[in-house]
């Protein structure tokens, strides 16, 4: 199994503008300056001005924290492995980019919490796998040469909408699946000339974790001659005076008994109902606001440094940051930035 950053930043945290040259013009310019004879004895404003000729305005981003975890497993395109996104913000689509990947690679997504941050690529990954004939190779099937509008409204007596292996997994847990339909309705209940659109006709919902029946459903994905176990845990993130928002992490089992930990956004450090969970855990992925004016709804960096467990510090990946983290050298497992990937069980 590996893990990937797409994002390591917080909800509102933005980019930079920098002025860059590119691999390609570099090259050009450091010959030109080398051999010819205009530049032998130019002065550093000449040069400087030679190469701001070749620089272009750069974007440089800080996409939302949601993660990507590959499985090697079969994903609903018939090969290895299938993809699933922890939670998938407003932004996941260009961080996916960045990756070399559309929603066309996506087999299913893993809904912690109801906010914009974490629930703001679920319209991006519905509308635009439902509208893609070629997503899986049942939905082709399914479809044949009808556009999905008229398969959906034209055979609605004989279809609930695309089969399960021709459209995305959301796993969720009960109490965020309701705020989530209201989060994302607007966008989602529509389709032209289709009625009765739901979010259902764009995914499979997989309830899981502790049911109203009281009993609690995990997820196990195969990985090679492993499996990883998937179950959900309960954080608190924000609370109000009338109400409350939960965020439902996960624990990740593996059957050699490594026990990777991602509480997602989180009230609390170590929130008192899940320190054995800390404490079990091979590798956390720890929450981390570093803005000069803490929101009281995230774990400080100053708290991390000064206050958390070192036995726990040590197993901690950083992420959902503002800045970037100043941090004591070999206090914490790592600092994570964009891209950066892990393979488990180490």
């Amino acid at each position: 199994m590996k893990i990937t950053a797409i994002g390591v930043n917080s909800a509102f945290a933005t980019g930079s503008y920098e002025d860059v040259v590119s691999e390609k013009d570099a090259c050009e310019l450091a010959l030109k300056i080398a051999y010819s004879q205009d530049f032998k004895h130019a002065s550093a404003e000449v040069l400087t001005a030679e190469i701001r000729k070749h620089s272009k305005r750069s974007y440089m981003p800080k996409w939302q924290a949601n993660f990507l975890i590959e499985f090697d497993m079969p994903s609903k395109r018939g090969k290895s492995p299938y993809r699933l996104l922890i939670d998938i913000g407003g932004d996941a689509r260009h961080a996916l980019k960045g990756l070399g990947l559309t929603s066309a690679d996506i087999d299913g997504v893993y809904v912690s919490h109801p906010h914009n941050d974490h629930i703001g690529g679920i319209e991006y990954l519905g509308v635009t796998t439902l509208f893609n004939p070629y997503y899986t190779p049942a939905k082709k099937e399914w479809l044949g040469a009808q556009f999905i509008a008229d398969k959906l409204f034209l055979e609605k007596e004989w279809w609930n909408g695309p089969p399960e292996n021709a459209k995305p997994d959301i796993f969720i847990h009960r109490k965020v699946l309701e705020p989530l339909k209201r989060a994302v309705a607007p966008g989602l209940d529509t389709v032209q000339g289709v009625p009765n659109v739901c979010l259902e006709t764009y995914f499979n919902i997989h309830l899981i974790g502790k049911q109203e029946s009281g009993k609690t459903v995990t997820k196990r994905f195969q990985d090679g001659k492993g499996e990883w176990i998937m179950t959900p845990i309960f954080a608190m993130h924000v609370i109000s005076s009338s109400e409350e928002m939960a965020s439902y992490g996960i624990s990740l089992q593996h059957s050699s008994g490594y026990n990777i930990l991602m509480p997602t956004d989180t009230l609390h450090m170590m929130p008192p109902q899940l320190e054995s969970h800390y404490r079990r855990a091979n590798r956390i992925y720890m929450d981390c606001e570093t803005s000069p004016f803490p929101s009281g709804v995230h774990p400080h960096i100053s708290d991390l440094i000064n206050r958390l467990d070192p036995n726990i510090q040590k197993k901690c990946l950083l992420y959902h940051y503002d800045a970037y983290p100043d941090v004591p050298e070999g206090m914490f497992c790592g600092v994570l930035k964009i891209g950066d990937s892990h393979v488990y069980p180490e």
